[in-house]
């Protein structure tokens, strides 16, 4: 594949920002089946052997077993990285252990971003003003270096990208002008991740919008829910303190806008910002960088199959993404996805099951950071028919609700599915399912059918994109959880009576 630019990638990741935080459409989908279509239904063999698979799944310790060999083992793993070469090595030799065939790679040229030492100091502008303050602090993804020296600069602060947007797009009538912008849009926690949704545009879109309002510098408060109020009452001081950890994240540059450095602060040390603020004090940061950008770089999607019989030649494609922010593990986000679907097809090669249409694992490259992965297998396989494309990528909670993208005349066997998963506490959803990042882009970009095993994400962006993306953060029984949903769900969709394209897409 011709190596991408890095801030050529922004028509790409758009199409996927915010797939994890977007909400359910509607509620009972699964019920607009009419009395016409109540005939198609699976072979009650083939749900008898979709409930096999989740007992096994139930007892099972592989998906705990592979997370911790990957976060443990490799740990961080950003696209082109040595960490990155080893997960890719890692996962063929997993693979094949658990019985898959045709197990191989896919190679992707590419450029990459690689972070360097970076600071950043709250400061008073005049006389009179509150204590310096070291702030925690994680540069953007693809953000370019400050000056060796590094700069400082008065604070313009903002409530939210939407307020930064309401002044002018010219730097003779933006108070931006010269100055570090500075976005403290909240994430709030939802179990659906729609708290994310709301505030990773300014991520995604803030230092554009800052540099064309002539801004010198961009941070905001790091999208994540970390140092927040937790479900069960607000954390004490000493707890906030201890949460001081910055999200990182991508953001991206229009090729007609100059560059600005971008950052993300800890929630609390954003509090502490906006208390300063809200006294009525001049505040400046100084803030130094030194990142690369444009390196180049090659990664791997990794592939294999569990073989179909008499319609082979469809795909249920179930993947994750290999790839890792540097910071942490990657345990979270996203090497449980990468255990999860891969048991899950394990366990049926294991079981020597051969189901009708080919059951492939696809664990994608840089997903992180441009999508390439999914980009590359698109191309590749854009004439192979795809039964569905779905995703592992929102931690380790529980699965509990089972969504679709498919013709109307599937949903019966959705039904079925959701009644299958039932018992694992799978409620079912509607048909305008979101099937994950990569999955997402496929779905919208090749018009394949898909399906969203939607998880509990209350505590997901407490960590996401941190330091804390660790293997503490999982629970081996929710992974037993997803496996039993994702291995029933493949195995169904395998053996479905009829295809579920065409999908339905606005």
């Amino acid at each position: 594949m011709k190596p991408l630019d890095r801030r050529q990638w922004l028509c790409h990741a758009g199409r996927a920002a915010g797939v994890m935080g977007m909400v359910a459409a509607g509620t009972g989908a699964m019920g607009l089946a009419s009395a016409q279509q109540a005939a198609v239904a699976f072979d009650p063999l083939d749900l008898a052997r979709a409930r096999e698979l989740i007992a096994q799944a139930q007892r099972s310790e592989v998906a705990w077993r592979l997370v911790r060999e990957l976060a443990e083992g490799i740990g961080a793993r950003p696209a082109g990285s040595e960490g990155d070469r080893r997960a890719v090595a890692w996962a063929q030799q997993a693979l094949r252990g658990l019985g898959l065939q045709n197990v191989h790679t896919q190679r992707i040229e590419l450029n990459v971003w690689q972070r360097g030492p970076g600071s950043a100091r709250l400061l008073p502008a005049g006389q009179g003003g509150g204590a310096p303050r070291e702030m925690v602090m994680a540069g953007l993804g693809n953000s370019i270096s400050t000056p060796a020296e590094g700069l400082q600069a008065e604070v313009a602060w903002y409530p939210s990208l939407a307020a930064l947007m309401e002044e002018p797009a010219d730097p003779t009538r933006s108070r931006a002008n010269g100055r570090i912008v500075f976005i403290d849009q909240k994430t709030e926690r939802a179990r659906d991740g729609s708290g994310y949704g709301r505030s990773v545009g300014a991520r995604l879109n803030g230092p554009v919008e800052a540099a064309r309002r002539g801004a010198v510098a961009f941070g905001l408060r790091s999208v994540g829910t970390s140092g927040g109020s937790a479900p069960e009452g607000a954390p004490t001081n000493a707890q906030r303190d201890a949460q001081r950890i910055a999200h990182t994240g991508a953001t991206r540059y229009d090729l007609r806008v100059k560059p600005i450095p971008a950052f993300a602060v800890s929630v609390p040390d954003a509090d502490v910002i906006a208390a300063r603020v809200a006294q009525g004090e001049a505040l400046q940061v100084h803030l130094r960088m030194d990142n690369r950008s444009d390196v180049p770089a090659a990664t791997h999607n990794v592939i294999g199959e569990v073989p179909g019989t008499d319609l082979a030649q469809e795909v249920v494609m179930i993947g994750a993404h290999l790839d890792s922010w540097d910071l942490g593990q990657g345990a979270v986000d996203d090497g449980a996805g990468v255990a999860i679907v891969s048991a899950a097809a394990g366990l049926i090669a294991q079981a020597r099951l051969r189901p009708r249409r080919t059951i492939r694992v696809v664990l994608f490259a840089n997903e992180e950071n441009g999508f390439d992965g999914a980009i590359a297998y698109g191309k590749a396989y854009a004439q192979v028919p795809h039964q569905l494309v779905a995703e592992s990528d929102f931690g380790g909670g529980r699965i509990y609700r089972l969504a679709s993208r498919v013709q109307l005349a599937a949903l019966p066997l959705f039904a079925q599915m959701a009644e299958v998963l039932k018992p694992l506490g799978v409620e079912p959803g509607d048909n305008n399912g979101n099937p994950g990042p990569d999955a997402a882009f496929l779905m919208r970009s090749q018009k394949w059918p898909g399906l969203a095993l939607s998880q509990d994400g209350t505590r997901y962006f407490d960590v996401h994109h941190t330091e804390r993306d660790t293997i503490d953060q999982l629970d081996p029984t929710d992974l037993q959880q997803n496996t039993a949903a994702w291995a029933a769900t493949a195995w169904l969709a395998a053996q479905a009576p009829l295809s579920f394209s065409p999908v339905p897409l606005r």
